[in-house]
């Protein structure tokens, strides 16, 4: 993978790295990373600190993250030398099957409950805080719970994406009471209350102070009041008036599930991501066919090396798009996918002068060589395609070592917000199939497959960089593009995210309708002047704006080797900001 750094030294960035002896964190947003440092003042581990930014990241957020949608977490026990991972993601009710959408929606999958998994954070923010964490649910619940109430100054982004969805948040009475206050999306600047939204909050506060027997029963308390008490009544009311297929055996049933990660070796790195449930196993795949793919001699986002990662990029997913599905119902042969042999193998296919027009034929494995140009037909909908329902991501380290990457995500856009409660169900659904060909095709207590994949790495046996971003199907591409400007080309993890990036759309997109743009290739403007070379490769280039957010929001934090210190970096392409102490 002989590639040449274009940046002999350190490159001019919009930030500083922040750097700092004892912790850091980065999340999306300024008031979530202030909301972690102060739980790390008090004393609290990296656990506690992501919680209450996952949790607080769901508050600032709701229309693309929400506070009871997904939350996928991994995390390093540095006294164990571990990495566990959370999934917090939710399962489709027992009674949802491809046969119930083909019949009562001809094959399309409805805007509504319909399309709601059960909601899974709060119970993963809950067992990460029993079986990690040191402080209490109230502690961590702070700040969501005050910026809910109290509110807080509506930011850039919060703005822009109200407005492009106005006419669904329209939809639901409860939604535009939230979204549209004033009979409008709010401007940034204004004060953004989710009044509801706090009183829900207090509820599982008070559940919690209800309970006897210590912390982690609290804790529990904290769950069972959202999956079987006052609150899971409301969901359930809620459901039932609307004709969702959710019931109460579903809600109380659910739990996270506690998987090991997978991890590939990277020269001296391994590279450690949550299971097949979530793309997170392509993150692997891809840096694997970068490390056996031969550049030569080029540089860092030359027009060969722009031209060859998107065409290995497109190798990635066509394998996700054959292969990857809840494992729990699906053959996912990672044992292949992830191995040196495969991908020196697959990337023989690459073109160095000509791009692939769409996506290429899967990889053969143990399981052989599906026919896959089903994939990426049109599927019976009549609904835009999503482009911008989209997800979240925090980073922490604390004094002790402990690691902790997590991406929180389901916006409000496409369910309505239960009333009283302040918040929608899980609508991950959306990125399921009802197709049966594919492998993430519904069925009953399935989980989606996620786009949302927090992922960490270890160099030479010790933590070493915490890294993700939101963004969809732009996930897996930009953070692959930060690891390798850190890892290979060493930049620090500021210079490393403020690198130009790009981005493929060349497969079926992970969110219903699964709409594609065959030979799609994104480009920031720092790249544009490769697009008419890339171009006459076949390439169709759009072009993103400066700083746009569809490129992403990638935080990351890195560990010194030689001092221990904290390194953090946060993206300017979105409200991203890092502390450090």
């Amino acid at each position: 993978m002989a590639v040449k750094t274009n940046t002999p030294h350190e490159p001019k960035t919009h930030r500083p790295p922040v750097r700092g002896r004892h912790w850091a964190v980065s999340t999306n947003h300024w008031l979530a990373s202030l909301a972690a440092s102060r739980i790390l003042d008090k004393g609290g581990n990296a656990v506690d600190a992501g919680v209450a930014a996952g949790m607080t990241l769901g508050v600032l957020q709701p229309d693309i993250v929400g506070s009871t949608g997904v939350a996928p977490m991994i995390i390093y026990l540095a006294d164990r030398d571990e990495v566990v991972t959370i999934s917090g993601l939710g399962r489709w009710p027992r009674s949802a099957s491809p046969e119930f959408f083909e019949k009562h929606h001809g094959g399309d999958l409805p805007l509504g409950v319909l399309r709601c998994v059960t909601p899974a954070a709060i119970d993963a923010w809950c067992q990460a805080l029993e079986l990690y964490g040191t402080l209490s649910f109230a502690d961590v619940a702070e700040a969501a719970h005050d910026l809910a109430s109290g509110g807080f100054a509506t930011h850039r982004l919060l703005a822009e994406t109200i407005a492009e969805d106005q006419v669904l948040y329209a939809r639901w009475p409860a939604s535009a009471e939230v979204f549209l206050a004033q009979g409008r999306p709010p401007r940034a600047g204004e004060a953004y209350i989710q009044a509801d939204l706090g009183r829900s909050f207090a509820r599982l506060i008070e559940a919690e102070g209800r309970s006897t027997g210590g912390r982690e029963a609290g804790i529990r308390a904290v769950r069972d009041e959202f999956h079987q008490g006052g609150i899971a009544r409301d969901i359930l009311a809620h459901f039932e008036a609307e004709g969702g297929l959710m019931t109460a055996d579903d809600l109380a049933d659910f739990r996270s599930g506690h998987e090991a990660p997978e991890k590939i070796s990277f020269g001296d790195w391994e590279i450690y991501s949550c299971g097949a449930w979530c793309q997170g196993p392509l993150l692997l795949e891809m840096a694997k066919l970068f490390a056996h793919h031969k550049f030569g001699e080029v540089s860092t986002n030359s027009i060969d090396y722009t031209h060859e990662l998107t065409e290995l990029f497109k190798l990635g997913f066509a394998d996700r798009e054959a292969y990857f599905g809840d494992p729990e119902f699906v053959d996912v042969p990672l044992d292949d996918l992830l191995s040196d042999a495969y991908a020196a193998e697959r990337v023989k296919s690459v073109d160095r002068l000509r791009a692939v027009p769409d996506l290429p034929s899967a990889g053969e494995t143990r399981l052989g060589r599906p026919e896959t140009p089903w994939v990426w037909e049109a599927t019976n909908s009549q609904q835009k395609n999503r482009t911008h329902q989209d997800t979240t991501y925090l980073c922490v380290v604390d004094k002790d070592g402990n690691g902790f990457s997590a991406t929180p995500s389901d916006g409000y856009s496409t369910a309505g917000i239960i009333p009283g409660l302040g918040f929608a169900a899980s609508t991950r659904g959306d990125q399921n199939w009802i197709d049966r060909r594919h492998p993430s095709v519904i069925a009953p207590w399935k989980r989606p497959r996620l786009t949302p994949n927090p992922a960490l790495a270890k160099k030479n046996g010790k933590l070493a960089f915490l890294f993700g971003t939101p963004g969809g199907d732009v996930q897996i591409q930009a953070m692959l593009q930060v690891f390798v400007n850190h890892a290979v080309h060493g930049m620090d993890p500021q210079a490393a995210i403020e690198a130009p990036r790009f981005a493929s759309e060349s497969f079926p997109g992970s969110f219903w309708p699964h709409a594609h743009k065959p030979g799609v290739l994104r480009l920031e403007p720092a790249l544009m002047h490769h697009a008419p070379e890339l171009e006459a490769r076949g390439h169709t280039v759009v072009p993103w704006p400066e700083l746009g957010w569809r490129a992403g929001g990638v935080c990351a934090i890195a560990v010194d080797e030689e001092t221990g210190d904290r390194i953090a970096g946060a993206d300017p392409r979105r409200e991203c900001y890092a502390l450090a102490w």
